[in-house]
């Protein structure tokens, strides 16, 4: 069999739990209580849903944010039926160099063995797209802080606390409670019949989706997605790495992880969530909205912290393709100091920079598709909240917001 390796889902890695920022997470006090949030003996399924499907899967496991080494066993992937439950019969075990368990040292992630994906007779079948494939694993002993990605924006599910063994069972009462974040598991890859063009969106929570619909699936990337499949079918993958809070060039290394709540910056973060991704060939970068907003940072400064990561995006990936992106209106934002006129300054000058750059080849102008010409603000249609209701931020566009901006990308500009 022919290894045409290519990333088909994946959640950046976005720091130790619960210093993230999550959407409609349920409490999970009970089970990793204060003060140090960690696991104990603790059994997960999440839920991952593959743009793209072969006919085997390789996950891969992060503790990049752990302090202390974790061990992961029982580790299976399987059909997912419904809730947190399994088609019968389609668990299948997943090993890591041969192994049934793999001990990940603290900073570090490791990718497992290919596993054949038996109960697919056929990848190419379009009835797989929206399927979803359930990952589960249990955390032997104590995890120390758990490395995870908080807004999900689907849901996922989690053991009481000392269950073993059940990561191969279709039923899901061993699964009782609900996360909206995504633990450990940062990257799935399928093995395709042919080369596989692979499509990472870089950037914060207007990626990562704050404001879309909690399982819906509509951030602008899965639109994207969708529009993708429909013209290309199964001979394209498109991947978010968009992390909500984060920064081009912040936040400072000292920062605390209690206050590092958007992760790494994306130029420390490009070799894990970009570099390393299977098959890359084309990355979307919106991003810098952020660092104007929480650490005042200028627009000159954000420039070059982008110069700087497409340079070294194109040396570790030759010949791939870097589309910029207008950075969407945030003025009269509720939200931490993004609503100032200082602010959207700065976002204009950046967005001269994309759209007059000859930096990128070639530039998505999603402020044009959401601006509203009148305030200065989002279009009034595009603010309420569709994840968790109420009026919305005049930051994150809701549902309506991610739809205009997926009709503003040219897909033949990504291919």
């Amino acid at each position: 069999m022919a290894d045409y390796w290519a990333a088909a889902w994946s959640a950046s890695a976005q720091g130790p739990y619960p210093h993230g920022r999550e959407t409609a997470q349920p409490d999970l006090s009970a089970l990793f209580p204060e003060p140090d949030f960690s696991c104990q003996d603790q059994s997960f399924r999440m839920i991952v849903r593959p743009d793209v499907w072969g006919s085997q899967a390789r996950i891969r496991l992060s503790n990049a944010h752990g302090r202390q080494p974790v061990t992961f066993n029982d580790i299976h992937v399987g059909l997912r039926l419904m809730s947190s439950a399994l088609h019968v019969g389609s668990s299948r075990p997943i090993k890591f160099g041969t192994s049934d368990s793999i001990t990940i040292e603290a900073g570090g992630r490791a990718v497992s063995d290919p596993v054949d994906l038996d109960f697919i007779t056929d990848p190419n079948d379009p009835l797989l797209i929206g399927t979803s494939l359930a990952i589960s694993f249990h955390v032997a002993g104590d995890s120390g802080p758990m490395t995870y990605h908080a807004k999900a924006s689907q849901t996922s599910y989690l053991s009481k606390n000392g269950a073993v063994d059940v990561c191969s069972s279709p039923e899901e009462a061993a699964f009782p409670y609900s996360t909206t974040s995504w633990f450990f598991l940062d990257a799935l890859d399928m093995n395709m019949a042919a080369p596989t063009k692979v499509i990472v969106a870089f950037g914060d929570s207007i990626s990562d989706g704050s404001g879309s619909t909690i399982n819906g699936y509509d951030r602008w990337p899965d639109v994207v997605a969708r529009r993708l499949h429909s013209k290309f079918g199964n001979t394209v993958s498109l991947v978010n790495q968009g992390i909500g809070g984060n920064q081009v060039i912040g936040p400072p290394d000292d920062t605390p992880a209690a206050d590092r709540l958007g992760g790494i910056s994306a130029l420390k973060r490009l070799e894990r969530d970009v570099v390393s991704m299977a098959g890359v060939s084309t990355v979307i970068w919106l991003e810098g909205i952020n660092d104007f907003g929480f650490t005042d940072a200028s627009a000159e400064a954000v420039i070059a912290g982008v110069q700087q990561g497409v340079a070294q995006i194109r040396e570790a990936i030759p010949g791939v393709r870097i589309i910029g992106a207008t950075l969407t209106t945030a003025l009269n934002a509720t939200t931490g100091g993004h609503g100032s006129e200082s602010v959207d300054a700065r976002r204009r000058t950046f967005n001269d920079f994309v759209r007059t750059t000859d930096l990128y080849d070639d530039i998505i102008d999603f402020d044009a598709a959401t601006f509203d010409e009148t305030t200065g603000e989002l279009r009034p249609e595009m603010v309420p909240n569709s994840c968790i209701g109420g009026p919305g931020d005049k930051l994150h566009p809701n549902r309506v917001g991610y739809q205009a901006m997926a009709a503003a990308v040219d897909i033949d500009m990504l291919v």
